[in-house]
């Protein structure tokens, strides 16, 4: 749904991408801060309901989405993709997406049925994409719900949270259902194409 935002944004940070190269750093280093920082996010959504971690945590989730656009910009502006930074990429945002969710439901700040189905729901919108390339789909931008729609949701739920304190949780039911609506998006797109 944002892809083509997202694309805009992309082609906006072109200067910290050169500050990225010229600091030598690489895609895959800013993967790997990428995922480091949404691990930080996740210990601190265990913290439960202080203002001032949520905060810290909303913060450190969209640092974290940063880098996540970052790397592919960098690769691809000095020409050091490849299909395993492709790869790793996807892997470490898997991780990064399943941390935070078990962070918020570790803290309490959620339902865990919500908070379980939301995760199983984010993990499957990245699979079914992975599998529909795999059988030469084009998925970008297919469903409601990518990972920058994620991110920015859960973003503005915490934020949200820290003067109303259950709009966590119904940001994680929103999620819950939007990722699985997305699946079901995808699923019927890619039955369509292959019944085509």
């Amino acid at each position: 749904m944002l892809t083509k935002f997202k694309k805009k944004v992309q082609e906006k940070l072109a200067a910290e991408a050169k500050l990225a190269h010229e600091l030598g750093l690489t895609p895959n280093m800013v993967s790997i801060i990428g995922i480091f920082l949404a691990f930080s996010s996740a210990i601190i959504y265990t913290q439960g309901r202080n203002p001032f971690y949520l905060l810290l945590a909303t913060v450190v989730l969209l640092l974290s989405g940063f880098c996540d656009a970052l790397d592919g910009v960098l690769a691809r502006l000095y020409k050091q993709t490849t299909k395993f930074g492709g790869f790793f990429d996807s892997v470490l945002d898997r991780y990064a997406d399943a941390s935070v969710y078990a962070g918020i439901i570790i803290g309490r700040l959620c339902d865990p049925f919500w908070g379980s189905l939301a995760l199983a729901g984010s993990l499957l919108v990245s699979y079914t994409r992975a599998r529909a390339e795999a059988a030469g789909l084009k998925m970008e931008s297919v469903g409601i719900t990518e990972r920058a729609e994620r991110i920015l949701i859960l973003a503005a739920a915490s934020l949200i949270a820290i003067f109303r304190f259950q709009a966590l949780n119904i940001g994680i039911i929103i999620l819950a259902v939007l990722t699985n609506l997305t699946v079901l998006q995808r699923s019927f797109y890619v039955y369509k194409k292959l019944k085509n």
